[in-house]
Order: C-alpha cells, then structure tokens, then sequence
C-alpha cells in the first residue's frame, strides 16, 4: 500500500492507535490534569519547535506566575518575556500575551470553543488550534506538527520532503482521512505520543511500535529515508560586537525592538563587529575607562548563523538613562528577559566579576 489511495487502507489505523495511547502513550503531563483551555493552550504553543522534556519547566514556572488567562492578560509584557526567557522563538511569548488579551477583552475571558474561533487568536495556526480543540473540547480535527509529519510519512510512504506544499498537502489529506469519529483527543495525543517517543528522527523504535507490520518505512528498511530530508542550503554568516557596560556592578542593556530577532527582549548594546567598542560605546555617550575582550560564542538561528564578539567595558557613570534602557545588577540575572546567548556572556561576566 502507498498513499497514492489513502482510502484503501487495510488495517484501522485511528483504533490501533488509540488502543497503544491507553496502554503506552503519555498520561502523567502537567497539562493533562484538565480539559481547561488555558493550560492545554500554553502547553501547546510551548510545545511548537521545543521537545516535552525542556518544556515542562518552563510551564510550571509561567502555570505558577500566570494561573490563568487573566492573569496573564493583566501581565506586562517584558514580565511575560521573562518567564519564557530560554525556551526561544519569542514570538511565541508576545502572541501568547496578545491572545490572552484578546480573549479578555474580545471574547468576555473565554476562549472559543471551536477550531475556527481558535485560529483568530494571535499565534494559533490550523494544528495548534485543532489540538486545543481536541483536548479541551473533544472536538474532531486533524493535527499535522512535525511529529506526526514523520509517522504519516513512514507507515505510508509518503515521499519527499514534508515542506514542499505537494508533500504537505497530501499529508492533510491523510491526516484527514484517519481522523475517527469518537475519542478524538486520544487519537491526537496517540499522534503525539507515537512520533515523539517511539517514531523518532534518530532512532526510531520499531519494535514497539503498533504499526510495525504495516508500517512502509520498516519494511523496506526505508527509515533514514523517509520523511525526506530537506534540501541542503548553507546558513549564512553575520557577526555582531555586544557591549558590556559596566559600572558599579551593574551593566547596560537596552530593550530590542518589537520585530527581528529577539523582539522586546533587553539585550546588550551592539555595534558591527569590525568597529571599535570603545568608540562605540562613546557615541552612546558614555566615558570609557577600560575596554577587554570576553570570549566569543556562536548562536544558530534558523536561517543564519550569528557570530558574537562580547567586549567589557568599564564606564564611568551609569548616564545617560531613557525608557529604553535599564541597568541590570548580577543577583536580578535570573529572572531577567534577556535572550539566551546574551544571558551566557553576562553569566560569564558576573562569574568573573565575582571572582575579583
């Protein structure tokens, strides 16, 4: 059997898999204590592009701050940022924030209890919306991340890469087809369950799955090769100087715009990677008493690699201050929204601060 007729499919997939989910699939997450929408909804757009393990952390300590979509309506947003300080895409972290508000103020404080009135809340695609539709609603709709991408491709054989729109639409249409009538939150977190702990990129499992003796990929020995691979392209290459200003233990950041990388974060001052740091860190007004360099780092985007040239430099006074700028003492670190790579350099800093 191949894809090219989803329809003539001998074997129940949905029930097979519903039936392992009970037995096998995952039921102990922080998030499957309720259907309530709010905490299915955080847990869901935590989970797009980040693995379970690292995100339960992360939605303890936010479910904690945020208890609920008022809460985290009422929350300013570089509180908000905080909290998701880490996990990355913060995009993610401001469309949450917008959504909540949304929902408070469009939609009285609850959130839509359909897959339609999901998809016009900020950040909330076709799959997401659906899942939060299952799993607080029991509503039916198929779900398609990047995990069940891989299943579907492999006991179906489906070709190519799933980001060429062909592929993708033939993987909605399976996706479809399969969807049972009834226990259809099961069905979905079975999807989720099988591609992340048994139907892996790496090392799939193919001893426990359910779908072993019918799945195409294990039978051809075909694994490694299905989902495709997508097509090679070489990231380019950007650099960038950071500033360190410092002074009286404290240093210098400054709020990043709402667009681009790392949008409503505070990080540190930048200047091109060939200029010099001291004069650049004149011409944001300050007086430099010593310029040292720190050890550089390497951050991986998704479409560009950035080199990071960290330089220390010791000003004179704090001068001068604006709304975009705060100075940021060691022990307030932690609980700072400062992205990731800029949280390591200040770490190292402080370390060595501290050290004398």
């Amino acid at each position: 059997m191949t894809f090219s007729d989803p329809l003539a499919l001998d074997f129940d997939f949905a029930e097979r898999l519903i039936a392992w989910q009970r037995v096998s699939g995952r039921h102990a997450l922080p998030w499957q204590v309720s259907q309530d929408p709010y905490p299915v909804w955080v847990s869901e757009i935590m989970l797009q592009q980040t693995q379970v393990e690292t995100v339960i952390p992360y939605y303890r300590r936010f479910i904690e701050r945020f208890p609920d979509v008022a809460a985290l309506a009422a929350a300013a947003e570089d509180d908000v940022l905080a909290h998701w300080s880490g996990l990355g895409y913060y995009s993610r972290a401001r469309n949450l924030h917008a959504a909540a508000q949304k929902v408070m103020h469009a939609h009285g404080g609850r959130f839509p209890a359909d897959a339609t009135g999901l998809q016009g809340l900020p950040g909330i695609g076709r799959t997401t919306a659906a899942a939060i539709a299952a799993f607080a609603y029991g509503q039916r709709g198929a779900i398609l991340d990047g995990n069940v991408k891989r299943v579907f491709a492999r006991v179906f054989g489906v070709e190519g890469w799933p980001g060429e729109p062909a592929v993708e639409k033939r993987l909605w249409a399976l996706a479809e087809v399969l969807l049972p009538q009834e226990d259809i939150a099961r069905y979905t977190q079975g999807l989720m369950d099988l591609g992340a702990t048994v139907c892996t990129r790496g090392r799939p499992r193919c001893g426990i799955c359910p779908f072993a003796n019918d799945c195409l990929a294990h039978g051809q020995g075909r694994q490694r090769e299905l989902p495709g691979t997508r097509p090679r392209k070489t990231l380019p290459e950007r650099a960038v100087a950071m500033l360190v200003l410092h002074h009286a233990g404290e240093v210098c950041l400054e709020k990043r715009p709402a667009r681009g990388i790392w949008g409503g974060l505070w990080g540190l001052p930048e200047c091109e990677a060939a200029a010099s740091p001291a004069e650049a860190a004149v011409g944001l007004g300050f007086a430099v008493h010593e310029v040292r360099a720190l050890p550089g780092l390497r951050h991986v985007f998704t479409h560009f690699r950035l080199a990071i040239a960290p330089w220390a430099i010791s000003v004179a006074s704090q001068g001068p201050s604006g709304p975009g700028r705060v100075w940021l003492p060691g022990e307030d670190l932690e609980g700072a929204a400062v992205p990731t790579p800029v949280r390591r350099i200040l770490q190292m800093f402080f370390a060595e601060a501290s050290r004398g």
